[in-house]
């Protein structure tokens, strides 16, 4: 027993021994310097421009005309244009519809006799009134010879029939001045009023036979400008009423997108509500079809004086002329890699949401940021020689994916952070992550097709 014990002491007290020799013959471990941790950020430099500021906008294409077709008589169609269906071109002065002719017809022809028959009345109503005159000349003459003006008159002559003979001869009793006033004041003798009454006839005529061939142009209806049928309510051989709506037309000539922009936005487009007076400005439209980005050139045609109520925004009118031949392809290449060109573009669509550039006021530099590097109170990181300052920029404009900013204070060739970091304080130093592969490639531009492929390509049906 007592000799475990003194195995066990020995143990102990080696094992002591050797800890004391090994601590006492360690080496010293070599003093390096703390590593920093500097963070690794995302950043690219600001693109500047100069020249002309783009206003960009976004709205809807609308008609520009419009056309409620709708009969001005009443009748039955007897010709409906094959191509009055909706969604169909329809050419200017084309014949949309005809209707039945017969009855319109004979009110022409029953016009027309009307007024041959008035002139006859008229025709009469004058030889009256010629014969009347002379009758009176005549009854002045046997005066001027006899000195009694109606001594000879009998119930034979003409004027008679309008003064009897007893009445003329009282009149001759009170002395021919007084005869002569008495005759002439009275119209009745010369017969003028029967010819004003035939005239009168015969204007009436003619107007009911102008109303009568106007109505008969109206059963013929043309297209007064070029259009696309928007909507038809019509069929051959349907009775139809003055007034009854039978379809629309929208004009194809000019659309217009309505571009509603905020009042700072609108303050950069130089002589905006002078637009309608001569001073145009030059716009673009953009819309999609295909994956392939289309350009329809523009201009601003007014602007709305009054704020929407609801957006408080002022609304911007372009117009577009000439919208159904198709815009200009403005990427090189579509979704499926393939060169769009202009034959194959197709027309602006009414209805269609587009994106709109204006050009607004004349700046020496602008710059161009993505919004991922604008930060909260408009302000921006900047890296200079590894290090960041927090600048505060004046936002000229801002869209969905970019901001317009004014470069006062950015400095030279400004490199702006983008990503990877959430907070930064000013001076805090930093490490600029380099491009990747793919970013880079996409920015110098797709890489040229072989020369020659080694297989055919196959195409694949989808399932």
């Amino acid at each position: 027993m007592h000799r475990q014990r003194v195995i066990g002491g020995l143990i102990l007290l080696g094992a002591i021994l050797i800890a004391a020799a090994l601590i006492l013959l360690r080496s010293e471990p070599e003093e390096k310097a703390p590593v920093e941790q500097i963070p690794l950020v995302q950043a690219e430099p600001v693109e500047i421009r100069s020249g002309n500021l783009m206003i960009s906008g976004a709205g809807t294409v609308r008609a520009r005309e419009e056309l409620t077709l709708a009969a001005e008589v009443a009748g039955k169609l007897v010709y409906v244009n094959p191509a009055l269906r909706e969604g169909q071109l329809i050419a200017r002065g084309e014949i949309l519809f005809r209707i039945d002719t017969a009855d319109y017809r004979n009110a022409v022809q029953t016009a027309q006799a009307d007024v041959a028959a008035q002139g006859v009345s008229v025709l009469q109503a004058r030889e009256e009134v010629a014969l009347a005159k002379a009758e009176l000349a005549r009854f002045q003459q046997r005066g001027a010879s006899a000195g009694n003006a109606y001594a000879s008159v009998d119930s034979s002559d003409y004027a008679a029939q309008i003064l009897p003979p007893d009445v003329l001869v009282q009149k001759a009793q009170a002395g021919r001045q007084m005869a002569e006033q008495s005759i002439s004041s009275n119209g009745l003798a010369t017969r003028e009023p029967q010819l004003k009454s035939a005239q009168a006839g015969l204007r009436r005529a003619e107007a009911q036979l102008a109303d009568a061939r106007t109505a008969l142009k109206r059963t013929v209806v043309t297209a007064p400008f070029s259009g696309v049928v928007k909507a038809e309510q019509i069929a051959l051989g349907s009775f139809v009423q003055p007034g009854q709506t039978l379809g629309s037309i929208v004009g194809t000539a000019d659309y217009e997108a309505v571009i509603p922009l905020s009042e700072k936005e609108a303050a950069l487009i130089p002589q905006l509500f002078q637009a309608a007076a001569g001073n145009r400005i030059e716009a673009s439209v953009y819309s999609d079809y295909g994956g392939t980005r289309y350009r329809w050139s523009a201009y601003v045609d007014r602007v709305n004086r009054l704020l929407n109520p609801q957006t408080r925004t002022i609304d911007i009118f372009l117009r577009i002329p000439n919208p159904m031949r198709g815009g200009s392809p403005a990427a090189k290449q579509n979704g499926s890699g393939t060169t769009a060109t202009a034959a194959s573009a197709p027309p602006l669509f009414v209805g269609s949401f587009v994106d709109a550039e204006i050009t607004g006021r004349a700046m020496k530099e602008y710059g161009v940021l993505p919004l991922a590097a604008l930060k909260a109170g408009n302000k921006i990181w900047l890296v200079r020689d590894n290090r960041i300052h927090i600048v505060a920029v004046e936002i000229l404009q801002r869209t969905d994916k970019t901001a317009l900013i004014n470069t006062s204070g950015l400095g030279d060739k400004p490199v702006v952070i983008t990503g990877n970091l959430k907070i930064a304080t000013e001076g805090l130093q930093v490490r600029v992550a380099k491009p990747s592969l793919d970013k880079t490639a996409s920015q110098s531009g797709p890489s040229p097709a072989p020369a020659k492929a080694k297989t055919p390509a196959r195409a694949t049906t989808a399932r």
